[in-house]
């Protein structure tokens, strides 16, 4: 292995700000604590949230580094007591909380995935957070299972393209949301049943007609606002309503009588702040039901675009713009 430096470059803003204020900096590389391990970076997956936290309106949770990003793949480098050796040149992937947007960075062990040789490392970065997203909300907090019928708006965000591929590797039918007939071209490419234009369509309406006035058994929502009770309308009944966002805002009004009438479920969860506990049993969980499927090379990320670690304010512009499909990563030499 390469001597580990002392200084490694980081993205680490000093002040809330537009795309300009993401400055390559020089940071201490950091040490790996109990069972932790440090991983010389590779790419890093780019992520809504982390666009917030650079506007100022989502700071990381305590403890975390203020170095930006949630998701990388690299090689270990070093470990942290409680933490074998042998794992030193591994390939992996990771979530953390902060600290991805760097050349080295630091993550809980039970946090990583190994990188197979079916994924390339762009590949590998742009798996954990939407991983983790969609499969404890799909499938632990909405209990979705094969034959059911799933709407997910977003349809065409990392989040979305993930729902699509894991709900299509566990048997569900997807209706996806997007904002143009391009974007709904490009979900059904990648194995969405149905894609519905919300701009020129009521997506309610066409929900009905598609499930045959039924409605769908779960909302995977990241807009908040007044989609909830237009979600709600969508939901047949035993329905679950699964938010995880609110792009649009975080309060809503609800027809109570309807979801007692219709034994409807609303449930939501972040993930960020939970606990490394937490989310390494969620790791094992992916681990054991939806990694083999990785490995043989059945479930991949949509990428939509790489760029250079040096040019990660174009990277957040492409974000903000949101013409995107599938995941942006930044790439290091």
């Amino acid at each position: 292995m390469d001597a580990i430096p002392p200084t490694m470059k980081a993205i680490d803003p000093a002040e809330p700000g537009g795309p300009e204020v993401l400055r390559i900096v020089d940071r201490p590389v950091p040490h790996p604590g109990e069972g932790e391990v440090l991983v010389r970076v590779a790419a890093i997956g780019v992520n809504r949230p982390e666009v917030m936290q650079r506007e100022g309106k989502y700071p990381p949770p305590p403890g975390a580094s203020s170095i930006l990003g949630m998701e990388f793949s690299g090689t270990i480098v070093a470990v942290g007591e409680g933490v074998m050796p042998e794992v030193i040149g591994q390939p992996v992937c990771a979530l953390v909380s902060g600290g991805a947007y760097a050349e080295y960075a630091v993550a809980p062990y039970g946090q990583c995935l190994p990188v197979p040789e079916s994924l390339s490392m762009v590949e590998a970065a742009a798996m954990p957070e939407t991983l983790f997203t969609v499969w404890t909300n799909l499938f632990e907090r909405a209990y979705a299972v094969e034959g059911d019928t799933v709407l997910v708006h977003g349809g065409t965000s990392g989040i979305g393209t993930m729902a699509i591929g894991l709900g299509k590797l566990f048997g569900l039918t997807m209706i996806v949301t997007a904002g143009s007939d391009h974007k709904c071209e490009a979900a059904r490419r990648l194995g969405a049943d149905h894609a519905i234009n919300y701009r020129s369509e009521d997506f309610v309406e066409r929900v009905r007609a598609v499930t045959d006035g039924r409605g769908v058994q779960v909302v995977l929502d990241m807009v908040g606002g007044d989609y909830v009770p237009r979600n709600i309308q969508c939901l047949a009944d035993d329905g679950r309503h699964v938010s995880i966002a609110v792009q649009r805002g975080a309060s809503a009004t609800i027809p109570l009588f309807e979801i007692m009438k219709r034994r409807l479920t609303l449930t939501g969860s972040t993930l960020r702040a939970r606990s490394v506990a937490f989310k390494s049993l969620v790791a094992d969980e992916i681990t054991r039901s939806v990694w083999p499927a990785v490995e043989a090379g059945r479930l991949k990320p949509a990428i939509d675009r790489t760029f250079p670690f040096a040019d990660v304010a174009d990277a957040h512009r492409r974000m903000e713009a949101g013409d995107h499909v599938g995941k942006i990563v930044l790439t290091l030499p």
